[in-house]
């Protein structure tokens, strides 16, 4: 029975061969047909046949739908001298589809027959690995790289996927994307799993004990850069140094770790007795300061390095040596004013640590621009109403009804004068005329006085003054100190003068002579600065925070005050300490003062009559309000371009100052005021006078009389002159 079937099937076979060779087409049989759905196998020949017919016949012989683009054409030839069975007939299928340039894409329950080119973007199924599909079938995998970088790999073999399979890399999880025919896709997984293996690359860390690690580190460069440039495809290890603990990290092959750590041991031996000597030359903080600082750092490391140091922690720490002692070590650090600098004598490993201290404290500090503005408004009013009476005669008594002081002193001398007069007959006589005038003088004062009076012969005399006066003051103060100094560093300003206070005298009110041992008549005078006076000390922290220490005394002499012999003034302080943002206005101290003096003197029981009582009264009244606020304005100054904007502006603000008040010439000389050079200009010639080595042109220029300064860049023109 099977030989029977054996020679059916190689009938049928040669039928189909003769066919082929007789059309140059593929024809199946229907007793092939029948074959195929029993299971039997097939053998495929073809000449220059048309592919469609080829697709037809797998059809048939597979059971599958097929979907055939317009663009796919052609002719295939198919040589077979085995038979096959359906799964083998549709993997010469795809190959012969994509030796024709074409794919097969999975859509659903059909096949898509398209150009390759089409089919990474068409479809193809996403899969694991490339396993259990058709070696040329279209697919794509995602593999992610476990120990390399996924964009490196791309490069290394990009070249092996096909002109229509696609390659990437996706950074955000290390991964790679491969579309191409199932055989390649398995190819390239091969060869990523042989190059995605965990190198030896391992980091060691060597600790020095007697050398710097960043001195060894920067040998060990210099070597490695030798070595590329003699073979530039030679693989050095990474060194790194680690200031904090003194070690050298390693990195790379096994063989060239231990290379560079042998290396580094044998670099890392003890140097002479005694230390090196290295100078330091610093660029912001102050050697003198900065000496003892360092040898007591140096002291102290000294003795927590020590064996039972630990147990001598809970004790006193040691004291900081000075520059002419030393630590325990032999450490010595020695300050140079001169050149701002340090000489250090120590062992490489205290060396080390020293020139970390340094590099950390001598740092560009930064710079505080501070401020103050003092506001004081004050009025005052006062008014004084009242009258003075009196009579006086040698027989029958006095009456006075003096409510002004300054009127009783007046009258007295008034009184004086006229019994002088009296008694020698001669009122009308030049002195006694001139002594009366005086005496009345006195008696007038500010605001309207009215009086009436007269005297006679026997001495008799009588007056009458009628005091009234308002007055109104005002008082603007505004004053705004600036100061500029460095972080953490007090600053002083001092604007006033110098005024003279009467402390004491002595008279000479016994008889003169030559032998009585008198001395002449003086005076002692002690000078006090009266003005403004504003000290500073800025810390600024990290986060551009400002604490201040604040010392600001604004004083003045009072009105009125002035040519006295009792000088009053007027005295406002702050002291105080502030936490402040940079470039914030903060409100710091203020008074508000309101006063008010009602005072009335009157005659008891006349004053209280109806009508005529406002005879015998004198009221005065005064009110006084002030308002006193201070504040400050800090600005940090992190770099010039903070300081060239303040200072900048500063100076236009002085110039424009200058130029509103240089309109016109100067009285009675004539010609013009001088005014500051405009800054860009003045800027400029001090460089072009610094790159020349020349003297540097002045500050100040004189225009002449046909000039008219100008305000500068970005500023208002100044008002036009008004009137002569």
């Amino acid at each position: 029975m099977n030989a029977r079937n054996t020679l059916k099937q190689t009938v049928l076979t040669l039928s189909a061969a003769l066919l082929v060779a007789a059309t140059g087409s593929a024809v199946l049989t229907q007793a092939q047909a029948q074959g195929r759905n029993r299971g039997a196998e097939v053998t495929l020949n073809l000449k220059d046949a048309e592919i469609s017919t080829l697709i037809a016949t797998v059809s048939e012989v597979t059971g599958k739908n097929f979907i055939i683009d317009p663009r796919v054409r052609g002719k295939v030839t198919v040589v077979s001298a085995s038979p096959m069975d359906a799964a083998g007939v549709y993997q010469t299928f795809l190959a012969v589809l994509q030796v024709q340039g074409f794919a097969a894409i999975p859509a659903g329950d059909a096949i898509k027959i398209v150009p390759e080119t089409n089919a990474r973007t068409d479809g193809g199924g996403l899969i694991s690995n490339g396993r259990g599909v058709p070696f040329d079938e279209i697919v794509t995998h995602v593999y992610t790289v476990q120990n390399v970088s996924a964009s490196q790999l791309v490069a290394i073999l990009r070249p092996l996927i096909s002109q229509s399979g696609h390659f990437a890399a996706y950074a955000g999880n290390n991964s790679l994307i491969i579309s191409d025919r199932a055989s390649n896709v398995m190819r390239i997984e091969r060869l990523i799993a042989q190059i995605d293996q965990s190198g030896d690359r391992e980091i060691e860390v060597v600790k020095l004990e007697n050398a710097a690690a960043t001195d060894v580190v920067r040998i060990l460069t210099t070597l490695s850069q030798a070595s590329k440039q003699a073979d530039p495809t030679a693989q050095t290890g990474v060194v790194i140094a680690d200031e904090r603990s003194n070690s050298v990290l390693i990195g790379g092959e096994k063989g060239e770790r231990s290379r560079m750590a042998e290396i580094v041991r044998r670099l890392d031996q003890p140097g002479p007795s005694g230390g090196d000597t290295q100078v330091f030359y610093l660029n912001y903080a102050s050697a003198e300061n900065l000496a003892p600082i360092l040898e007591g750092y140096a002291q102290a490391a000294s003795a927590s390095s020590r064996p039972g140091a630990s147990a001598a922690a809970g004790g006193a720490a040691p004291a900081a040596a000075s520059s002419s002692g030393g630590g325990a070590d032999g450490t010595r650090v020695i300050a140079d004013k001169d050149t701002n600098s340090l000489v250090v004598t120590a062992a490489p490993k205290a060396m080390l640590a020293i020139r970390n201290v340094i590099s950390q404290l001598d740092i560009r500090r930064r710079q505080v621009l501070v401020e103050a503005i003092i506001a004081e408004v004050s009025a005052t009013k006062a008014s004084e109403l009242g009258l003075d009476y009196a009579a006086y005669s040698p027989s029958t008594g006095a009456i006075t009804g003096i409510l002004n002081q300054s009127t009783q002193g007046a009258l007295s001398s008034l009184a004086t004068a006229a019994s002088g007069a009296a008694s020698t007959g001669a009122a009308v006589a030049t002195g006694g005329a001139s002594t009366l005038v005086t005496a009345a003088a006195s008696l007038i004062g500010s605001g309207a006085t009215a009086g009436i009076g007269g005297f006679t012969s026997g001495g008799s005399f009588f007056a009458v003054l009628l005091r009234a006066l308002a007055s109104d003051g005002d008082t603007n103060i505004l004053a705004t100190p600036q100061l500029t100094t460095l972080d953490n560093e007090e600053a002083k300003l001092s604007v006033g003068q110098e005024v003279p206070f009467l402390t004491g005298s002595f008279s000479n009110t016994g008889s003169g002579g030559a032998n009585n041992g008198s001395v002449n008549p003086f005076q002692t005078i002690e000078r006090k600065e009266v003005g403004l006076k504003l000290g500073i000390t800025p810390t600024v922290n990290e986060n551009n925070g400002i604490k201040l220490k604040i010392d600001l005394e604004s004083s003045g002499i009072a009105s009125g005050g002035a040519g006295t012999a009792s000088l009053i003034t007027n005295k406002r302080t702050v002291t105080n300490s502030v936490s402040v943002e940079g470039d914030q206005i903060l409100f710091i101290g203020g008074l508000i003062d309101n006063q008010l003096t009602d005072s009335q003197s009157r005659i008891p029981l006349l004053s209280s009559i109806p009508v005529i009582g406002a005879l015998f009264k004198s009221r005065s009244v005064r009110k006084a309000k002030t308002n006193l606020m201070i504040f400050i304005h800090p600005v940090i100054l992190d770099d010039r371009k903070d300081a060239d904007y303040y200072t900048r502006k500063r100076y236009d603000g002085v110039r424009n100052a200058e130029i509103r008040a240089a309109q016109g010439a100067v009285p009675l000389i004539g010609g013009a005021r001088p005014v500051l050079a405009p800054f860009e200009n003045y800027a400029a010639d001090q460089q072009a006078a610094k790159d020349a080595n020349t003297v540097s042109p002045p500050m100040v220029q004189e225009p002449g009389p046909e000039q008219v300064p100008t305000p500068a860049p970005g500023t208002a023109a100044p008002p036009a002159p008004s009137g002569n």
